[in-house]
């Protein structure tokens, strides 16, 4: 192992990255050393926007895929090789400011009962019910349900923990599965009882809910996400909390749902436990 793979490495585990983020940050980085095939120290600036720029126009690879990368190489040269920013800079890539998919709150009823395994239906549930990332539903476990205040303890992003609500609907289902199928760790499991299921299987549910439902796609499981979010406003709750339940970093991000005019304040409910609107 190089001694600059060893120092990325070093890096990442100390400031607490995910698995995941740190296998994203490697491999973004491999991939750059294999298009020019010179080590990674020796670049300049111009040449690391060429490879970016080859996988906007070449590659056409997707925004968040491209967003990985510009992060990766950003830790690189800006907190491992220490480059001074105005020698090293990459435009900030923005969003389209396309507005995540919503659906009505009778179609997100509809989906979440499509589902005729139990299990599938409470993941379903709860991803909607207490606006859960993929990544966060699958690695729910029994001590992070607090009924008594029916809220949801969350391990969310970079080893983050928050609290965000949870739906009497979502507590009944899991109730039921816990009798049926007796977790051993986590709700959500694979083959294996004792490991979370994997984030592609979750998808894979919600690909298939959507096709029995009949319901419109308008994008994958973080629908059901961006719904909590946009139906919560609708609700009246304030943005502050909504920002607290999603784990988001910034206001700003919270904000992107603001297209949603808010309605008057009320009890705080799970969206899921509101009253549903006419298909």
């Amino acid at each position: 192992m190089s001694p600059l793979r060893e120092a990325v490495l070093l890096e990442m585990r100390l400031r607490g990255l995910s698995e995941k983020t740190q296998e994203s940050y490697v491999h973004a980085c491999e991939e750059l050393a294999r298009y020019y095939w010179r080590p990674l120290e020796t670049l300049v600036c111009a040449q690391v926007q060429a490879f970016l720029d080859h996988l906007i126009t070449v590659r056409k690879l997707s925004w968040s895929t491209i967003n990985v990368y510009f992060s990766a190489l950003r830790f690189l040269y800006g907190q491992i090789l220490k480059w001074p920013a105005n020698d090293f800079s990459i435009p900030p890539r923005g969003r389209s400011g396309k507005r995540p998919g919503v659906l009505s709150r009778n179609e997100v009823k509809r989906l979440i009962e499509a589902p005729l395994n139990l299990k599938h239906r409470t993941l379903l549930s709860m991803t909607y019910g207490s606006g859960l990332r993929v990544s966060e539903v699958v690695k729910v476990q029994a001590v992070d349900v607090d009924r008594g205040r029916m809220m949801l303890k969350v391990s969310g992003k970079g080893h983050k923990e928050r609290y965000t609500l949870l739906a009497e609907h979502t507590l009944l289902l899991l109730g039921e599965h816990w009798r049926r199928s007796r977790p051993q760790s986590h709700f959500f499991f694979g083959h294996d009882k004792s490991l979370p299921m994997a984030t592609a299987t979750a998808q894979s549910i919600y690909n298939q809910a959507v096709k029995r439902s009949g319901v419109r796609r308008v994008g994958g499981i973080h629908t059901l996400r961006h719904c909590f979010a946009s139906h919560a406003l609708e609700d009246g709750r304030d943005i502050f909390s909504i920002k607290r339940w999603m784990g988001h970093s910034a206001i700003a991000t919270t904000g992107g749902y603001l297209h949603v005019v808010p309605g008057i304040g009320r009890k705080v409910l799970s969206p899921l436990d509101a009253p549903q609107d006419e298909a």
